[in-house]
């Protein structure tokens, strides 16, 4: 019988599935670049969120982050 590949890694996983630091999987979560779930006290990320992470075109990506006005303190505050 063929063994199944996981279907949800902890960040140290999917960190070295990426060849980034789990630092830079912390990032890229708070960023909402890649998308992961709590269950209880761990951060578990979906095996396809890891793939569609490894896909993306992260150029574009840094692009668009940079292209958005700055928002003030003020600002935030009445919105």
């Amino acid at each position: 019988m063929e063994a199944q590949p996981k279907l949800l890694y902890t960040k140290r996983e999917a960190a070295q599935l990426l060849s980034l630091s789990v630092r830079s999987i912390d990032y890229l979560i708070t960023s909402c670049e890649i998308a992961s779930r709590r269950v209880g006290r761990r951060v578990l990320i979906h095996r396809d969120a890891i793939e569609r992470f490894a896909r993306q075109d992260h150029f574009a990506i840094r692009e668009r982050q940079t292209a958005r006005p700055a928002v003030g303190f003020e600002d935030r505050k009445a919105g």
